[in-house]
């Protein structure tokens, strides 16, 4: 005879281990500045349905959602169906199963949608850093200038018979790559990103430059692809330093004195890799889900600003 279910609600209470994913949404819960995020939206998130009836789902449970999105790389289905599935979400989110409803996936894109027409994600990643410095969380004196190429789907055994033709394919080392980089300004010191460019795969690292840096900086690091002769002379200063790595002369191999500058920079450039190693390895972002650099760009404004939060969270739970 099969045993009586026990409540939700009651069997969370009665649970006596903590999983890694309650672990982690606990964190998370308490280091995202909802009412922030939330009095940005609001203005833009309507309070009745499109055709009347019953009203929409609160803003917050959707905001919550779509973070779920992005922390665990859910299609708006999956997101749908990991609600019914999972205990965790469902508490993060603050859904009782049987007693609330659940947003379906129809519900869910239309959410996603409404933060990209009015480009409300770029605004959140603005608004978190804000957050950030308000908790001490300050810029310093140095910035890391890199770039990560986000693999795009190549197949095109899709209803458009296609491959996106926004992205394009480019070559790092011996392989070649198809989609779009993202290119990022990371403070030196506390490894947050404050500035997020994107663009086309075949788009030069350097043609960005200009749009990541924050101009108060004594010191700027990043790979050979950014060596400029002009914005390095441009740079210098009393107390400024050039932190691009040295290339050597054509037919000619590196001066000592250049290689030991090379390894004092790539200590210091190793910060610049945690953001793209917790997008893609924590977060799971490892290709664009959507059509078009809108919406990819669209999301890794939201990836970066909860990359950001996940960085320093022990410092703002401290």
């Amino acid at each position: 005879m099969p045993k009586q279910p026990a409540f939700p609600g009651l069997r969370q209470s009665m649970k006596k281990k903590q999983t890694r994913r309650e672990k982690f949404l606990a964190e998370m819960d308490a280091v995202v500045p909802w009412l922030r995020l939330l009095t940005l939206i609001a203005p833009h998130y309507s309070k009745v349905g499109p055709k009347g009836g019953r009203p929409p789902m609160p803003l917050e449970t959707m905001l919550r959602i779509y973070f779920l999105q992005n922390w665990y790389a859910l299609s708006d289905p999956m997101a749908e169906e990991m609600l019914y599935n999972s205990d965790a979400m469902r508490q993060f989110v603050g859904i009782e199963l049987g007693d609330d409803r659940i947003p379906d996936e129809t519900t869910i894109l239309n959410f996603r949608h409404l933060l990209e027409t009015h480009q409300l994600t770029e605004k959140l990643f603005v608004e978190v850093n804000t957050h950030l410095a308000d908790q001490g969380i300050t810029l310093r004196s140095g910035t890391l200038v890199d770039a990560t190429i986000i693999d795009a789907p190549s197949s095109t055994k899709n209803e458009a018979k296609a491959r996106d033709p926004e992205m394009s394919s480019t070559k790092k080392g011996n392989d070649w790559y198809f989609g779009m980089k993202a290119h990022v300004g990371v403070d030196a010191q506390s490894g947050i990103v404050h500035s997020l460019e994107t663009t086309t795969a075949k788009t030069h690292d350097s043609q960005v430059w200009d749009d990541l840096p924050h101009g108060k900086e004594t010191s700027v690091w990043a790979g050979k692809g950014y060596i400029s002769a002009t914005r390095e002379t441009a740079f210098s200063g009393v107390g400024k330093f050039w932190g691009v790595m040295r290339k050597a002369p054509r037919g000619s191999g590196l001066h000592p004195i250049n290689e030991d500058i090379n390894r004092i920079i790539a200590k210091v450039r190793a910060r610049v890799e945690h953001p793209f190693r917790v997008i893609k390895r924590q977060f799971g972002y490892i290709k664009t889900r959507y059509r078009g650099l809108a919406k990819n760009r669209a999301q890794l404004f939201t990836l970066f600003a909860l990359d950001n939060l996940f960085l320093v969270r022990r410092k703002l739970m401290a």
